[in-house]
């Protein structure tokens, strides 16, 4: 088992101040794997103390020196991949192959795109007589998920650095290793002593201390909503700025007549890849009346074909969930389509055949699914896809945006006519015959998807402060 017992602050690994252990299990064998410290107020004093004194200065770094950082920081990541893939797969489940692919370079693709960016931004502009000018915010703190750590980590901190933040970083304590790599890969680029801290912990300790700390001007969390509002809550008293990327239960619109086995494969896969465990997955697909039963016979294939294996090995399987409660809470909804008179056409409960161990979670397919029901409803966050029908397009927009959430939607068909209906979705981002994200482009939500944006000059602008300077000579 793997010990990372101490914090990241002011640039030294130092001893909690009354933390206690916490164990990372293993999904795929759920014994344990790392050890970390779950922090403490004491120590979020400490690390937001450091960042508050570091800010005076890296401040006022100029673009030249905080363009050369990320530069160095990119070659140091890349030297350093091997190992994030390594941590993502034993901590979260994502099979070694995918991770070394996708995980550990989604984090990697912030700090590229963020140096373009930086290169770019227009730090000042004047209108008329006056002057607009983008300033750094303050101490960010940063609360992460587990699912796509290093891709959500590196979407906040690439951005911070380059805007002259200072920042404390909470990832999740269901993956912490990739975290203190990163901090590792931070400190040998050169990023001053106090600019870059991690404190490991959970939400109730370390989380809450840091979202209500005073001295932090900004929190940036990615997670769920219901954790989201929490974090607004404990922010609201000190009118901190909040940044949030939150739950999603994304649609994805089959247009009428679309080739179905050209059009599904590619959208269908984002309900497959990370074993469903995206925030983006188009997992409801919305299909003609006149096309069910053929969107049905093609999805059945597209899921009976996935192989679920352990993510020790190579190959282009799907992994566990990442813990106990992520399957039990997949699992509950699965029964509860079936109570609610879905029909299953393949998947369902339980582990996969010659699985008796591990959180493995069936790819699962149902038709039939009703708005009323809890699965259309619920972010599933497993490998879990429904199919529900409609008679026209206007049924198909209502459908597509009848949810709280607004992170993503996708649009199977015809692009020139999803591109039509592409504003009609209420969310974030609209992908047509794909499902991920575009380098450069604002990722973000809607509704109860949250709010602010991040990636390219958009995620730069969301952490920087924008003042007006009325008077000032041209």
């Amino acid at each position: 088992m793997h010990s990372h017992l101490q914090h990241f602050i002011d640039g030294k690994w130092v001893d909690s101040h009354g933390g206690k252990r916490h164990q990372v299990i293993d999904p795929a064998s759920e014994q344990p794997v790392t050890e970390i410290t779950l922090g403490t107020k004491a120590d979020v004093d400490s690390a937001v103390a450091a960042a508050k004194r570091a800010f005076k200065t890296y401040s006022k770094t100029s673009v030249a020196d905080r363009i050369a950082l990320l530069e160095r920081i990119i070659e140091e990541y890349k030297a350093r991949i091997p190992d994030l893939a390594k941590a993502t797969s034993e901590e979260m489940g994502a099979p070694v192959g995918f991770a070394q692919a996708a995980q550990a370079p989604a984090g990697l693709g912030y700090f590229i795109g963020t140096l373009a960016a930086l290169k770019e931004f227009k730090f000042e502009e004047q209108i008329g007589k006056n002057k607009v000018v983008h300033e750094p915010l303050g101490v960010v703190a940063m609360i992460t998920p587990w699912n796509w750590p290093l891709n959500q980590i590196c979407a906040k901190v690439a951005p911070a650095l380059a805007a002259g933040d200072t920042m404390i970083l909470k990832p999740s304590e269901e993956a912490p290793t990739n975290a203190i790599i990163l901090a590792e890969i931070l400190d040998k680029a050169g990023v001053p002593a106090g600019v870059f801290n991690l404190v490991n912990g959970d939400g109730p300790g370390v989380g809450s201390a840091l979202s209500s700390h005073k001295d932090v001007d900004m929190v940036s969390f990615t997670g769920s909503t219901r954790a989201g509002i929490a974090v607004a809550q404990s922010a609201a008293a000190t009118v901190k700025r909040v940044h949030q990327e939150l739950g999603g239960k994304a649609p994805n619109l089959v247009l009428e007549g679309a080739d179905l086995a050209q059009v599904l494969p590619p959208t269908v896969q984002g309900v497959i890849a990370n074993s469903g465990q995206s925030c983006i997955a188009p997992t409801r697909l919305l299909v003609h009346k006149s096309q069910a039963a053929d969107a049905s016979g093609v999805v059945k294939q597209i899921m009976e074909s996935v192989a679920v294996g352990d993510p020790a090995e190579m190959g282009a399987h799907i992994g566990p969930v990442v813990n106990k409660a992520q399957f039990d809470k997949i699992q509950d909804l699965i029964q509860s389509a079936i109570d609610e008179g879905a029909t299953l056409v393949t998947g369902g409960t339980g582990r996969p055949d010659g699985r008796n161990a591990g959180y493995y979670v069936q790819p699962t397919l149902f038709t039939d699914v009703t708005p009323a029901m809890r699965i259309w409803r619920e972010e599933t966050f497993g490998p879990v896809a429904t199919i529900t029908t409609y008679s026209d397009q206007d049924e198909a927009i209502e459908l597509a945006n009848d949810t709280d959430y607004g992170l993503s939607a996708t649009i199977s068909g015809d692009p020139a006519k999803a591109a039509e209906i592409a504003p009609h979705l209420r969310a974030g981002m609209v992908t047509i015959n794909s499902w991920s994200g575009g380098g450069g482009t604002p990722f973000g939500g809607y509704k109860q998807s949250g709010n602010g944006r991040e990636g390219g000059k958009f995620g730069l602008a969301d952490f920087m402060e924008i003042k007006a300077v009325i008077g000032a000579p041209n």
